[in-house]
């Protein structure tokens, strides 16, 4: 059987992600990345523990990074394990949280993997008890990232991220007619994009389906086989 690894965007915990006729593309033994704002971990309640269920008993694999709508004090507290070579938080069963700053490698493909972000709202959530200061990637975390890459030569095959580079992000958000607004992230992932070997960066945040360079994709709603890509 002929195994893929898709890459979606952010889902916010929309119930309606689920029936959306995109995920019927999924087949046994398949891997579904989700850039960021994964959304379906959050508070706890009935529906929510439903849900959860849902991916952890599907066929495929689902795994996600981190965004700036992502409970991470809960997500953190699930159990630390290896798979395909890097650290992920086991949700349960084949749902998994992809840490920051890990190698990955899937159907002899490497991926590098870190979430997180800074949210521009984030002093109205923290009236409403909605953020959490762990989105915020610690120094720690990017050293580990820096670490993992050196031991892979600066070579991977895909990245995968919540944010953008801040080069990209700029021209998104000026070419939209938004103010810019990148953060030290960005600037991190600048500095990684310049010193990198890679074939393609896929990323979510700013709620697009579009290439936006030669190896740069911004994805949200669509299913992308990295194989077509």
């Amino acid at each position: 059987m002929f195994i893929t690894v898709y890459i979606t965007g952010d889902m916010h915990g929309d119930i309606e992600r689920l029936y959306d006729k995109e995920f019927r593309k999924l087949k046994k033994n398949d891997t579904l990345i989700v850039c960021g704002d994964f959304g379906y971990i959050f508070d706890g309640n009935a529906l929510e523990k439903k849900v959860i269920n849902f991916f952890a008993t599907r066929k495929f694999v689902t795994a996600f990074v981190d965004g700036t709508h992502d409970n991470m004090e809960k997500i953190n507290r699930s159990r630390v394990t290896v798979w395909k070579g890097g650290k992920v938080h086991r949700i349960k069963g084949n749902l998994l949280h992809l840490m920051r700053g890990q190698v990955f490698t899937i159907e002899n493909n490497t991926f590098f993997t870190f979430g997180g972000g800074e949210s521009i709202d984030k002093d109205m959530r923290v009236e409403k008890g909605l953020w959490w200061r762990e989105e915020e990637p610690t120094p720690i975390e990017m050293a580990e990232g820096a670490k993992r890459l050196d031991e892979e030569n600066c070579r991977v095959d895909y990245i995968i991220t919540h944010e953008p580079p801040s080069l990209v992000k700029s021209a998104m958000l000026l070419r939209s007619g938004n103010a810019d607004r990148v953060n030290k992230i960005n600037g991190y992932f600048e500095e990684l994009d310049r010193s990198l070997t890679y074939k393609k960066w896929f990323f979510g945040s700013l709620h697009e389906d579009k290439r936006i360079t030669e190896h740069h994709t911004c994805v949200f709603q669509k299913l992308l086989p990295i194989n077509d890509e």
